[in-house]
């Protein structure tokens, strides 16, 4: 199963990141929704940065800081969490106000509301980044 933890660990992260994210919706409406579980977008924690996170902890743990490998991972985990809290927050600002018009302008039936939880705040994307260290020390151990 080594061979394979690259893969199944961000995998499994991806997979813990989205409970967790279920439950502390689930917990902060007191209501229950599986589009939060089935659906990864915005949300506390980051499921794209617990991913990213956890491959790159991995490669710190197996290839140390000088290595080509980490250095890759951690310039991608940056580039993933800078859009997770830039563009892709951004655009779902511009989401909630486009629906509000649509709304006023009447368009419900020939307009589908655009998704407005798309990126992240800060402490969401802290949140992943956690997560995903946490998930890959400890299944890095299992594995």
């Amino acid at each position: 199963m080594e061979e394979y933890k690259y893969i199944l660990i961000p995998l499994i992260g991806i997979v813990f990141a989205q409970i967790l994210k279920t439950i502390i919706e689930t917990i902060s409406t007191k209501k229950f929704s599986l589009e939060r579980l089935l659906n990864g977008a915005g949300g506390m924690p980051s499921t794209h940065t617990t991913a990213v996170i956890s491959l790159t902890t991995l490669i710190y743990i197996d290839y140390g800081l000088n290595s080509e490998l980490f250095a890759i991972c951690l310039i991608f985990s940056l580039i993933v969490m800078y859009d997770a809290m830039g563009i892709r927050y951004e655009t779902g600002k511009q989401a909630e106000i486009i629906n509000v018009l649509a709304k006023k302008a009447n368009l419900k039936e020939s307009f589908v509301l655009l998704k407005e939880k798309i990126g992240h705040k800060p402490i969401e994307v802290l949140g992943g980044i956690l997560t995903g260290i946490i998930v890959a020390c400890v299944l890095n151990i299992v594995f």
